[in-house]
């Protein structure tokens, strides 16, 4: 009855140690105005010089998303009026941006990965930028702050055609693309510090209708989640304005997302337009990147990308597009998991310690690896495998060592967790339990077998969890039966 229609502009900041035209830190969480000069000040004379990591790094993302790189792109000025900009204008790139055209390739929920058909999502443009400053409203005074360590960070901007037609797709394509993002180290992608921002871009009209639906702008959100739910709710709200015949009330606008109440508010009318005196930058050249010094640039290897990576973590290791798809989410747990298979671990009980246990404990998006050492996890699956530690006393074995960082022998000979697998001391056990529960020995005689699981359950308790239940189970067979 109805169809949607989503558009992404994406800001990315940069992983450079320095703004995009002036020398002062990136860092995060310095004291407030800490890291300022007079160029991302805009005091009057001071004048930018442009940052080339930035634009290497901007070049990087747009071949790994088979966009156009153009040879010569320029800056311009963007004049609006705010606190959060020192200059009242903005250093963008408004005429000619570093790339154009481009795609990024999602998989089709209602096909088969492994078949290789994907959704290709069109990329507009990717140009540079310089962040704004930022804005404190504190809950205990009726003011605003402004913090400038933020003013001048390098940004590219990523902005999609509008093709995505639901809140799901928009959260998947962001998701591929942060991935893909990280493993390029273009950027660090910390959505909670502010490295990845998105404003999203949303229409409803009746199926079959060619009159565009109203764009509404729903600005700055950094989480995955937050931006789905907002979308979600904003298309039900268009739907229902329709549905009412109010849809007149779908106007252009700029809209917040209240996540506390989770609704959409208006925040100002789009003004299509409004005039931000846009004109070429008179203190930067254009970037030429026919020079023989950045040419390498575009002849730069690029690594194996996230959308590769699970093509052949498929094919390779016999995984299932889903395990392959949360072990490549970050480059940090792809690597991880082809350095415990290094260890001669089957790549099935790899994928399945790691992704079932592992990251309850371990979060790899927090860009700190994990306290437990690859070679370690192997030594320990190996251990299981060779009956000398049961699946559950090793799971108390997997806490310790990531809590400690220690090895895992150490901590099974310190618990005494090593298993039983002895025929002649499981026997006793067995036959100890069967005289303890003669009534439920009786009842498996007469078929009842639902018993067996009990009398198990009492023998590894009464072993402590040590038992080899293999063992233990073809003996406690032999004695029912015998």
């Amino acid at each position: 009855m109805f169809e949607t229609i989503i558009g992404l502009e994406i800001h990315v900041e940069l992983k450079t140690r320095t703004k995009l035209f002036c020398g002062c830190s990136t860092g995060f969480g310095d004291p407030p105005n800490h890291n300022i000069c007079p160029v991302c000040a805009g005091m009057p004379g001071a004048l930018p010089a442009l940052n080339e990591e930035a634009v290497r790094l901007a070049i990087r993302a747009g071949r790994a998303l088979s966009c156009r790189i153009n040879p010569v792109s320029s800056f311009d000025r963007k004049s609006y009026f705010y606190p959060d900009l020192p200059k009242s204008y903005q250093i963008t790139q408004h005429q000619i941006p570093i790339c154009e055209g481009g795609y990024l390739d999602l998989e089709d929920p209602d096909n088969s990965p492994e078949k290789g058909l994907y959704r290709r999502i069109a990329i507009e443009r990717i140009h540079l930028e310089e962040d704004a400053a930022k804005l404190i409203h504190p809950e205990d005074r009726p003011v605003t702050l402004v913090d400038y360590n933020r003013a001048g960070i390098p940004l590219i901007e990523i902005v999609t055609r509008p093709e995505l037609t639901s809140p799901e797709d928009a959260a998947a394509f962001l998701k591929e693309l942060k991935a893909i993002l990280e493993y390029l180290g273009v950027s660090d992608c910390r959505m909670e510090q502010g490295s990845l921002r998105c404003d999203v871009n949303i229409s409803v009209r009746k199926t079959g209708s060619r009159k565009p639906g109203t764009k509404v702008e729903i600005k700055n959100m950094n989480s995955f989640r937050e931006i789905q739910k907002a979308l979600e709710y904003e298309q039900e709200r268009q739907k229902k304005l329709f549905l009412s015949n109010r849809s007149h009330e779908i106007i252009s606008e700029t809209r917040m997302w209240d996540s506390r109440q989770g609704i959409t508010k208006p925040m100002r009318f789009k003004d299509e337009g409004r005039h931000y005196r846009f004109f070429p930058e008179p203190d930067l050249p254009p970037i030429d990147l026919r020079s023989s010094r950045t040419l390498s640039w575009l002849e730069e290897n690029l690594p194996e990308l996230p959308g590769q990576k699970r093509e052949r973590f498929v094919k390779q290791y016999g995984l299932s597009s889903y395990e392959a798809g949360i072990l490549t989410g970050s480059r940090a747990l792809a690597d991880y998991f082809e350095e415990v298979t290094a260890y001669g671990v089957r790549p099935g009980d790899a994928s399945n310690w790691i992704i079932t246990e592992l990251l309850r404990l371990w979060k790899p998006s927090e860009d700190r690896g994990s306290p437990v050492r690859s070679r370690s996890l192997a030594q320990l699956i190996r251990l299981i495998d060779e009956g000398r530690i049961s699946r559950n006393a090793a799971k108390e074995v997997l806490n310790d060592m990531h809590a400690a960082g220690r090895e895992p022998m150490d901590i099974i000979m310190q618990k005494n967790l090593i298993q039983v697998s002895g025929q002649d001391e499981i026997a006793e056990l067995v036959e100890a339990v069967m005289a303890d529960n003669t009534d439920a020995v009786q009842e498996y005689k007469a078929g009842k077998s639902k018993v067996f699981g009990f009398l198990m359950g009492q023998i590894m308790k009464a072993g402590r969890g040590r038992v080899n239940p293999n063992i233990a189970g073809k003996i406690l067979e032999e004695r029912l039966k015998g």
